[in-house]
């Protein structure tokens, strides 16, 4: 045996596929892209994994050029663009001091995860939140795909 039960599988076989690069299927071990090697459960993303894209999204005072070009779905970044003396990725108009991401919901069957987004400007000043959306889908990049400037609530 080979390390998988009830399989045989010739010498031969896995030469042969060990040659094509099929070493990994042939043992059992899912290649480093594969949705299950990133932990997505079903080939979707999880809540683990969209928390740590919106902390490295907005960072502690923002997304940069390179993330609000590469990192945000096509229709947002339009609305992006012709949204003027707002930054509608981040629901505001001054960078903040400080942001903070809190905890994911990951909707599998909707296919969509969300977090609230709370930004910070100092001790002295009121801080303010919004909802960021992403499609959970692991066979694409994560990218921001919505935002809900409305305050969330926050229960109660």
């Amino acid at each position: 045996m080979n390390g998988m039960k009830g399989i045989r599988i010739p010498r031969g076989a896995v030469a042969c596929g060990a040659a094509l690069g099929l070493g990994a299927a042939l043992t059992g071990v899912a290649p480093a892209n594969s949705a299950e090697a990133r932990g997505a459960a079903n080939g979707r993303y999880n809540a683990e994994e969209i928390h740590h894209f919106l902390e490295g999204f907005y960072g502690n005072t923002g997304p940069r050029a390179w993330e609000r070009e590469h990192l945000v779905g096509d229709d947002l970044k339009r609305r992006a663009e012709q949204t003027e003396d707002f930054d509608l990725l981040m629901c505001a108009q001054n960078t903040p001091e400080d942001i903070e991401v809190g905890e994911v919901t990951a909707a599998q069957s909707a296919g969509v995860g969300w977090a609230t987004v709370r930004l910070s400007w100092g001790d002295s000043a009121e801080a303010t939140a919004f909802t960021a959306y992403v499609e959970l889908d692991g066979d694409k990049p994560l990218k921001l795909h919505e935002v809900a400037c409305e305050t969330p609530e926050t229960g109660g």
